[in-house]
Order: C-alpha cells, then structure tokens, then sequence
C-alpha cells in the first residue's frame, strides 16, 4: 500500500472521504428504465431527465413551489358589504344597517363593523356587541 491509504485499506484522498454513494441513487432499474415519482409509470431517462413527461414535470414543480398568492387569498375573508356593516348616528345614537346617513339628522353616521338584525327585535347589532366582556 502506499502512504495514502489508511491501514483499514481505504484512501485517504480528499475526494473519498467526502464521498456519498447515496446521492447516485436515482431509481434507475437495471434494466436501465426508471420510475416517474408522480404518475409510477416505467420510462427511460434521457441525461438526468427524472419525470416521464413535461406535463409531470410541471406538476412537481407546482408542488415543490406552493403559489404565495394562492395562500394569502385563503387567509383574506370576504369583503364585508354596505348591508351587514352597522353604524350609529354621533348625535342621536341611533343605529342603522348599511345606511351611513340619518334620515332623522342627515348627519353622517360612523362605522360600528360587521353585524346585522336582531332576530328577536329586528334591531341592528353588531358582532362588537355580541362578543365584548
């Protein structure tokens, strides 16, 4: 053996010791036909080719890179429309639901949020009102 080899019989070259045997491991049968990871059907790779197709590469792209957009559009709810948004007259508290306007005054009214009629009394409520301790 020469002076670079370890007693073991290995090489003590810089590019065995850092060598990784599991990073070849691409599928490939012996038969040289290897297996799309999507659609598990048999093909023969060309180059480093890992998909049968380009319609599952295309696939395993999207699953790989999630669309940002479509993850905060999940996140965001509904606008709130004019018809469930409470407000109340400032001069003589009296509420309305989607009219921002006081017959009675004509004074602009401000914005309580989201709610909607009293089942029982047909009152405009807000969810405010509903959930505050």
């Amino acid at each position: 053996m020469t002076s670079k080899t370890l007693r073991e019989g290995r090489s003590t070259h810089p590019s065995s010791l850092y060598r990784n045997d599991t990073r070849n491991d691409t599928g490939v049968r012996d038969d040289g036909a290897a297996t799309c990871p999507l659609c598990q059907q048999p093909f023969v790779p060309r180059g480093r080719q890992q998909v049968c197709s380009a319609a599952c590469r295309q696939a395993l792209w999207r699953r790989r890179h999630p669309s940002a957009v479509a993850s905060v559009m999940a996140a965001v709810p509904e606008r709130v429309t004019g018809a469930t948004t409470v407000y109340e007259c400032p001069s003589c508290e009296t509420r309305l639901l989607g009219v921002q306007r006081c017959a009675d005054c004509g004074v602009f009214c401000r914005r309580i949020g989201p709610g909607g009629p009293c089942p029982h009394c047909d009152e405009p409520v807000a969810l405010t009102d509903l959930f505050s301790p």
